[in-house]
């Protein structure tokens, strides 16, 4: 039986909300930017501003027993909350204003004096022994300390290495390789990647994203197969965090990112993947969360095909026990660029949603792939007692207000449409149908919103079953009046 706290590198930017303990221990805690307010705009040819974020403390640990935590906020607050809502037994707020409770088991666990603003992030991991030596062959290995690695290439057959204590900043990349694997509890920091621009653009009241800059992504795998993603954490990524396209045999596990404020930074968005696994991960993001998509419209139709092997659909995907927070746009999402034959047999299940903006379980098909066999299953969804509304920022000079405190957003959703910019294919549409919702659990003032909307009668929604629904602990036996918003073109969508 064991705890072990993860060893802190203190950087220039250092966040000092809170003093913390362990086990009656005082312990140190990282620090991320993250976004602060829900305005985002398509790439306007220069980085988001500074002052629509905010520093966060988090604390990285390992255990395999029970553990007393303490948290004492710097400044004063009269309310707190701590997220998931089920995830510790009734805690205490000392007269000191120490606030005590109880971790029975590794998640993750918010601590919220004050909103969504300035939370306490606690990461508590299994305990994991990843038996990998520095001076194995193939294996690059990161040690404690900081380390500036610029761009690592992965080949077939390579371990990538960050051991606890270890702040890496780089992106990685892989291309036609196989059996590689990323481990480890250290951070991957994308913070010293920047944006390439390409020439000067100010662009207001953009609907389409600026082509004036090169951005990568944190981790980058294209043609990959069997492929490990376990332990680390990803911190302030420039674009996406984990972008596979045209990967199989893909384990995503116990990764932690956070530090998401930038435009476009997506949690993992994957494209014409197969064998898909991703379980007890943390994702906190200013843009989607969770993606499955076919090929976007940046990607060029040759890309499909490559080795004698075709990459037409993306197939057999299962994301599970995971918590997710979503800062701006949509948590579990399909699409919205869907160029693929077929998307399908995909399973979501077991996961907290503990902040939304936009949509929480969502398929928007832009493309043509007929999207069907999808399952939810034993989704846990927490409402803020006000939703910020998402924004879509038309100058610099535009400050956040929130034009509508009842604002709901939506809980289960499905779309099919065109879309000028997102639509490869400007003439063929795709479908969705045979969707399955079991077991989806609401908390929250506002209603449980549902919308589905066609395109024309072949390509439509069909088929979309939901069953075990709750609202505040009440299962619904028919949807509440406004609750259900079907457009055309949907066929039995049906309350069990």
């Amino acid at each position: 039986m064991s705890t072990r706290i993860y060893p802190v590198i203190h950087l220039e930017e250092s966040c000092k909300d809170y003093r913390v303990r362990v086990n009656g221990r005082e312990v140190e805690l990282d620090t991320a930017r993250v976004s602060a307010c829900t305005l985002n705009r398509r790439w306007p040819g220069h980085q988001r501003q500074i002052q629509q974020t905010e520093l966060v403390n988090f604390l990285s640990m390992a255990l395999d027993e029970p553990v007393e935590i303490e948290v004492l906020p710097l400044n004063a607050f009269e309310n707190v909350i701590i997220r998931p809502l089920d995830s510790v037994e009734p805690f205490e707020v000392t007269e000191e204003g120490w606030i005590r409770f109880r971790i029975e088991k590794p998640g993750f666990y918010m601590v919220e004096p004050f909103g969504r603003h300035h939370v306490l992030h606690i990461f508590a991991d299994p305990v994991k022994d990843y038996n990998v030596k520095e001076e194995e062959e193939h294996v690059i290995y990161f040690g404690r300390g900081v380390h500036e690695a610029g761009t690592i290439e992965l080949h077939s057959n390579e371990t990538l290495y960050i051991e606890e204590g270890a702040v890496v900043f780089a992106s990685v990349v892989a291309k036609d390789a196989e059996n590689i694997r990323i481990l480890g509890r250290g951070i991957l920091d994308n913070s010293h990647n920047k944006e390439e621009i390409l020439y000067e653009a100010k662009e207001e009241n953009n609907l389409a994203a600026v082509n004036n800059a090169i951005r990568t992504h944190t981790i980058q795998l294209e043609y990959c197969s069997k492929v490990e993603i376990d332990g680390i954490t990803i911190r302030d990524s420039l674009v996406y965090n984990i972008r596979p396209i045209a990967c199989s045999d893909l384990k995503i596990r116990d990764v932690k990112i956070i530090g998401c404020w930038r435009y476009n930074s997506d949690g993992i968005d994957m494209h014409n993947c197969e064998n898909v696994e991703i379980s007890g991960c943390f994702i906190r993001t200013f843009d989607d969360c969770i993606c499955v998509k076919g090929f976007d419209y940046l990607l060029k139709e040759e890309d499909m095909w490559r080795n004698g092997k075709a990459f037409t659909s993306f197939r057999h995907v299962h994301v599970k026990d995971c918590t997710i927070w979503n800062d701006w746009n949509d948590c579990l999402e399909i699409g919205a660029e869907t160029r693929a034959d077929e998307i399908c047999d995909i399973i979501f299940e077991d996961c907290h949603i503990i902040h939304v903006t936009t949509s929480v379980l969502d398929c928007t098909n832009v493309d043509y792939a007929d999207v069907h066999d999808v399952t939810y299953k034993n989704i846990y969804v927490e409402y803020d007692e006000v939703v910020p509304v998402p924004v879509l920022q038309t100058n610099d000079n535009q400050v956040y207000e929130n034009p509508n405190p009842d604002y709901v957003p939506r809980l289960i959703c499905g779309e099919i449409l065109y879309h000028f910019e997102y639509s490869a294919d400007k003439e063929r549409r795709g479908k969705i149908r045979d969707f399955t919702y079991e077991n989806i659990h609401l908390t929250g003032r506002q209603k449980p919103l549902i919308y589905f909307k066609g395109y024309d009668e072949a390509h439509g929604c069909r088929n979309i079953v939901i069953s075990d629904l709750y609202w505040n602990g009440e299962k619904l036996t028919e949807f509440p009046e406004g609750c259900l918003v079907k457009g055309d073109f949907c066929h039995e969508i049906v309350l069990k």
